[in-house]
């Protein structure tokens, strides 16, 4: 599949050409003073102008200067340049401005560049802002930019928006402060690339202002944008980046495509997800391939995957290659692994790196891992880190640990945070803690879970609390179940042993490190479910003691099952309570052995009682090994009496 280009660029055939050179000499075609030469559309109006034409044509005959220079602005504005030559010579001869420049205008297209310039600069010297316009846009292409900037400060100076833009793109190609000022006034005479570029320029000052910091540590002005307007102080970067919005939005209003472009991110970014998607949509139309593909996205956000794919494709058939990407991802969802590889190779084409590392996802997902690597690779010598770091988790899982190490280091000194704490695992696997803990560090303050829960066990291990809480709460409130139970674990060491209840007193309210306990075990943490049943126990809660004993036993805890068996031999429930001992008791619990040979000698099962002493004393603790020791003594002269 072939795909397209900038569409501009693909249609700059000859004809293309000289059709654009048409329109932007209508841009600097002058008409006589007071005399309406615009041509409409409408039969009447056409009328009306053949009978404009006419009435011009006879009074040009005649002679009259003014009638020439009208008519042939008209014949050279509908491409007639035989026709226009003769009248705009004729009416120049007599001193007319417009014809002067409007003759230049027929010349320059005719290819006599230095024809055309000597009579613009006729025009020019006689007050005509378009021909002083051409006539520095001249001496630009010639490469004079001192006479080019003299001839276009004329034009901007009479008011001209085409000199004014021109003017300010001049000076900004210099890096002159002055250049803000033009693209504002052509800008405000509704230019709409001067209010594209005047919207960029504060935009970009705006936020340069935000990130520099000042001598005091404040944020301070910017180091410089090229483009300011040398007075004044700079206005708040909030107010900047309104104003910046306002000129987005007229330049799109005027159909710039790539404004409405940037006004739809400004407004997603916003949340203004509706108009956002206007504005895309207004610059799609307009042939914007990312516009296609942010509009896409937006309408897959809204569930609509149909209409996404629809304009994801006419983006990708455009050349955007994160459109081809997200073609892929969708293919890739519905199970049509072929589909999605060709759109990502079609992303790769396209120059998108992200199709290759997809690619090797695809691949990897299948178990094609010689092909992943290969994709990987491609990726990650392109620079893209998160292939990188693939890569080196492939190679870590084929047994090349020194292979994986120097692409862990590149990806994670290229910002991934994944590739930060997967170092952080391999020097931990090697027990060099020190530079373990440095990478844990990094990723931990880049905002990974995981980095900060062994960030806050290190802490722990080195008496470093403070420090040791505040990783904890990152990571708990990331979602890690250990880290909440870590926390917890804590903040209980801290509280106070609670005295007994004052008769009356009222129900306590959970404490924070109960909740951190409850938050662990209902993401399934097996100690934690313990503890919350503990703490429910010691409130009198027995219920929901034994439903979180219960959770904890079923899931393999063997502190749950011993606790649970508790709970039911309270309530007389022995026979139940004898089943969850003995699967505490299996499971290594030495406390459960010890309950069970007590059970048993109760019932008189004195041998059964003997063979879980024994098991008692296995596995301890020391306590639990003393008594169970008595207690087997005990059966056995029972037993030999």
């Amino acid at each position: 599949m072939v795909f397209m280009g900038d569409r501009a660029t693909l249609l700059e055939t000859g004809r293309f050409v000289q059709r654009h050179a048409r329109r932007a000499a209508e841009d600097i075609i002058e008409a006589a003073e007071a005399v309406d030469v615009a041509i409409d559309t409408t039969t009447a109006e056409s009328e009306t102008e053949t009978e404009t034409e006419g009435r011009h044509r006879r009074s040009a005959e005649n002679g009259d200067a003014a009638s020439m220079s009208v008519l042939g602005a008209l014949l050279l504005r509908r491409g007639d340049l035989d026709g226009a030559e003769p009248y705009l010579r004729g009416a120049t001869a007599e001193g007319d401005r417009a014809a002067a420049n409007n003759l230049g205008v027929l010349l320059h297209q005719r290819g006599y560049a230095d024809e055309a310039a000597g009579w613009w600069r006729v025009a020019a010297v006689a007050g005509s802002a378009p021909a002083a316009h051409a006539l520095g846009r001249h001496h630009r292409e010639r490469g004079d930019e001192p006479a080019a900037e003299y001839w276009l400060r004329q034009s901007a100076e009479q008011g001209h928006a085409l000199g004014a833009y021109a003017l300010a793109d001049l000076l900004e190609h210099r890096s002159d402060v002055g250049a803000e000022r033009w693209l504002r006034a052509a800008a405000e005479q509704g230019h709409r690339e001067a209010a594209y570029r005047l919207a960029l320029a504060l935009e970009r000052r705006a936020t340069e202002t935000t990130r520099a910091p000042g001598r005091d540590g404040a944020l301070g002005a910017s180091a410089g944008t090229g483009v300011s307007t040398g007075a004044g102080p700079s206005a708040p970067p909030d107010g900047e980046l309104a104003e910046a919005e306002q000129w987005f939005r007229q330049s799109a209003a005027r159909g710039h495509r790539r404004a409405a472009l940037h006004l739809g991110a400004i407004l997603e970014k916003r949340g203004e997800l509706k108009e956002a998607g206007r504005w895309y949509l207004s610059s799609a139309k307009e042939g914007e391939a990312k516009a296609a593909c942010a509009l896409g996205f937006l309408l897959r956000d809204a569930g609509d995957e149909e209409s996404a794919a629809v304009w994801w494709l006419r983006a990708a058939q455009d050349g955007d290659g994160n459109a081809a990407n997200a073609l892929g991802a969708l293919h890739a969802a519905r199970g049509e692994q072929q589909t999605a590889e060709r759109w990502y190779r079609a992303a790769m084409d396209a120059g998108d790196v992200n199709g290759a590392y997809n690619l090797g996802l695809l691949c990897a997902a299948q178990d094609r891992n010689q092909q992943a690597e290969q994709w990987y690779r491609r990726a990650a010598y392109a620079g893209h880190r998160e292939a990188a770091n693939a890569l080196a988790v492939l190679l870590l899982q084929a047994g090349d640990a020194n292979g994986a190490e120097p692409w862990f280091s590149k990806a994670a000194e290229a910002g991934s945070v994944d590739a930060a704490f997967n170092l952080g695992i391999l020097y931990a696997g090697r027990d060099d803690d020190r530079s373990a803990l440095t990478w844990y560090e990094r990723a931990a303050a880049a905002g990974h879970t995981e980095a900060a829960l062994q960030v806050g066990i290190a802490s722990l291990r080195d008496g470093d609390e403070q420090a040791a809480e505040r990783h904890l709460r990152c990571a708990a409130g990331g979602g890690s179940a250990e880290a909440a139970f870590r926390l917890a674990s804590v903040l209980d060491a801290r509280r106070p042993e609670p005295g007994p209840p004052a008769l009356g007193a009222s129900r306590e309210e959970k404490t924070e490190c109960e909740e951190w306990y409850e938050r662990a075990a209902q993401q399934g943490h097996r100690r934690a479910q313990v503890r919350v049943g503990m703490l429910a126990a010691g409130r009198g809660d027995l219920a929901e003691a034994a439903h979180w004993y219960r959770e904890a036993a079923e899931a393999g805890s063997r502190n749950g099952a011993f606790n649970l068996g508790l709970l039911l031999a309270r309530e007389g429930s022995e026979r139940e309570a004898a089943l969850w001992w003995t699967r505490a008791a299996r499971a290594g619990h030495g406390r459960a052995a010890l309950r069970l040979a007590l059970l048993a000698a109760r019932r008189g099962e004195l041998t059964e009682g003997r063979r879980w002493c024994a098991r008692a004393v296995e596995l301890g603790p020391a306590e639990v090994a003393e008594r169970a020791a008595r207690l087997s003594e005990a059966l056995h002269q029972e037993l030999t009496a």
